[in-house]
């Protein structure tokens, strides 16, 4: 059991049977009455968030989160399938479920994937990716401003913002969290 006077950023605890994160906090202590911890949270399994106010002595049950490291193995059309490298079991995943990290996936890859109850509702690719481009523009001589960037598509068939003077078959480095170009793999 977790008490609302203890929430943090990160944790993770259970409303009427459904995982929530806290995203923000306050503790807040009025002039005249009681405390109350002012509360933003996010239900795990659908991503909506709420915000709600708790008297500082309410008890919530800490959910637990399950962490795996699991290689991405291929795509059948509809489900995307990832492996337990230690137990060899295999794991379908919806789009929905996917989409945020499959954009910088490719087969064989490592993917973290965060399970609830043994069911997997969240992955995520690794924080910084290389990926080689596939196809972009060519920059254009004397456009030399300083910042100019161009839609580059990479090897996964993510598209995201590079310098002028990328051309394609080299291989960058992309921060997945934010999906910006990082710079030239070394």
């Amino acid at each position: 059991m977790i008490y609302a006077s203890d929430f943090r950023k990160g944790i993770t605890f259970e409303i009427n049977g459904e995982p929530h994160v806290v995203l923000d906090f306050q503790h807040v202590k009025p002039g005249k009455g009681s405390a109350f911890v002012r509360t933003k949270y996010k239900n795990i399994l659908t991503g909506a968030t709420r915000e709600e106010a708790f008297n500082p002595d309410v008890k919530f049950p800490k959910a637990h989160i399950d962490t795996k490291s699991m290689q991405y193995l291929y795509n059948d059309g509809e489900l995307f399938y990832f492996m337990d490298a230690e137990t060899y079991e295999q794991v379908p995943l919806m789009q929905d479920q996917v989409e945020d990290a499959i954009q910088f996936l490719r087969e064989n890859d490592l993917a973290t994937i965060k399970f609830y109850k043994g069911s997997a509702f969240l992955v995520e690719a690794p924080n910084f990716v290389t990926l080689a481009v596939t196809d972009t523009e060519p920059g254009v001589k004397g456009d030399t401003a300083t910042n100019v960037t161009k839609a580059a598509t990479v090897e996964t068939g993510a598209v995201i913002q590079v310098p002028i003077f990328i051309e394609p078959g080299e291989v960058i480095q992309i921060d997945t969290r934010t999906g910006e170009y990082l710079g030239r793999a070394k």
